[in-house]
């Protein structure tokens, strides 16, 4: 018996053969006009060359999807960026400290669309202690806030802060926002915003922007510090 019958050539050795032999095909060029291979597309027999057409054309197709979905991204994420600029454009024009808490959840609810959004600061300045958005933040949502390095974004499971909003019982998904005058600091205030949406604020979504709106927004509060 011999060898090649006691260990048959595989797959795997041809495949091993073309790749260590590049030449093998310019010998034998006829070779790749007689290989017919199934096409995915009806079942129907192609030769090589067509099939490694069909290929490029579905790798052509996927880059293309990708680029629009990176073009549709990046649209998205310019329309963000306006609102953005907007919203804080408009705490700018605000003239009195006081006025602050109210204009910027105003600004939120109307360039985001968010359906609910409350606020509460503490350690404020003494001429603003008995102000509405300075009352009414427990222990527990000062621990929260202070716990939070970058914005939470959920389900509802049940928050002390919800009892800040006027319809808490439709709320879904949340996000919660702690304002900071430094990265190291503890917080002296927390932004809510929620939605009956459950899939508004998911748990793992970038928080670039709300990040963003964060900053901002603790830097316009910091009149109300003073």
């Amino acid at each position: 018996m011999t060898s090649e019958a006691m260990n048959p050539i595989t797959e795997d050795d041809i495949a091993q053969f073309l790749i260590h032999t590049p030449d093998f095909f310019e010998r034998h060029a006829e070779l790749l006009s007689a290989v017919q291979l199934t096409s995915p597309h009806g079942g129907r027999a192609v030769s090589l060359q067509e099939r490694q057409a069909e290929m490029l054309r579905e790798k052509i197709k996927l880059l293309e999807l990708r680029l629009m979905e990176m073009m549709r991204h990046g649209n998205e994420n310019m329309l963000i960026a306006d609102k953005v600029q907007r919203w804080a454009r408009q705490m700018f024009l605000v003239g009195r400290p006081v006025d602050l808490p109210a204009a910027l959840l105003a600004g939120l609810q109307s360039q985001f669309a968010v359906p609910q959004a409350a606020l509460k600061l503490w350690d404020v300045a003494e001429v603003y202690a008995q102000e509405p958005f300075a009352q009414g933040a427990s222990e527990d949502a000062r621990s929260l806030a202070s716990s939070l390095s970058a914005p939470y974004c959920g389900v509802n499971s049940g928050f002390d802060v919800l009892h800040w909003l006027e319809e808490p019982e439709r709320v879904q998904s949340l996000a919660l926002l702690p304002l900071r005058a430094a990265p190291q600091e503890a917080a002296f205030g927390l932004l809510v915003l929620a939605s009956p949406d459950s899939q508004r604020y998911q748990a793992g979504m970038a928080t670039d922007f709300l990040e963003r709106i964060g900053e901002l927004a603790a830097a316009a509060l910091s009149r109300v510090r003073d």
